[in-house]
């Protein structure tokens, strides 16, 4: 996990050098994320999961009209993370709002804010910026098999509160769902680079749940 940290901890120094946040506020904003990310009852939503994301970030950001707005909703799209909670992206959206008022402009903060609450349910859109950071959260569905296996795991812990058969009930509407979608990513970037790999790991995840 140091490793995992100090990682995290890179990307945060380049997001916080990149829009010359002020050196005092950038340190409790990192400090509070770190923490947020590294609570107990997290198996997958934790650091590794963001470093995950912020790689993803680092290879299409060229491609993004409002990166600064994409990053920062990746930075804070899961740091309320309670599993018996409905409001998470909400509540992680204000927490948002509140730690970086005043650092960013409105409009970004508005826009980070829309953003993180579309990881609830992730809908079609037309926005191209949404469609990659959408994609980017959902990337670990495209994962090497070890990888997509651990993830499973994970969620399951985090759910762990829940009986098995809820939880089987649960977990396969929504990975049928992402399944047969139509196109699991939505943008053509991830579309065409792990489309294929996605469908992969889910087709013989779901055999297994329902036989």
């Amino acid at each position: 996990m140091p490793d995992i940290q100090r990682q995290f901890e890179y990307f945060w120094n380049l997001f916080s050098q990149r829009y010359a946040l002020p050196a005092e506020q950038s340190a409790d904003i990192f400090q509070l994320l770190l923490t947020a990310y590294s609570e107990p009852q997290r198996y997958y939503h934790t650091v590794l999961h963001i470093v995950e994301c912020l790689q993803l970030f680092h290879e299409i950001k060229e491609q993004l009209r409002n990166a600064q707005a994409v990053e920062l909703a990746l930075w804070f799209h899961d740091a309320v993370y309670d599993p018996q909670s409905a409001q998470n992206e909400e509540n992680s959206a204000l927490l948002m709002r509140q730690s970086c008022a005043g650092i960013f402009p409105d409009a970004v903060l508005g826009k980070a804010s829309d953003w993180i609450c579309a990881t609830q349910l992730h809908a079609q859109t037309d926005d191209a910026d949404l469609q990659f950071l959408l994609d980017i959260d959902l990337a670990i569905l495209a994962a090497n098999t070890d990888r997509f296996n651990r993830y499973e795991s994970e969620i399951r812990k985090e759910y762990s509160w829940v009986d098995q058969t809820a939880y089987q009930s649960g977990r396969l509407k929504v990975m049928t769902a992402f399944y047969q979608a139509e196109r699991l990513y939505q943008s053509a970037y991830f579309h065409r680079k792990y489309e294929q790999r996605a469908k992969q790991n889910l087709a013989p995840y779901l055999k297994n749940f329902i036989t």
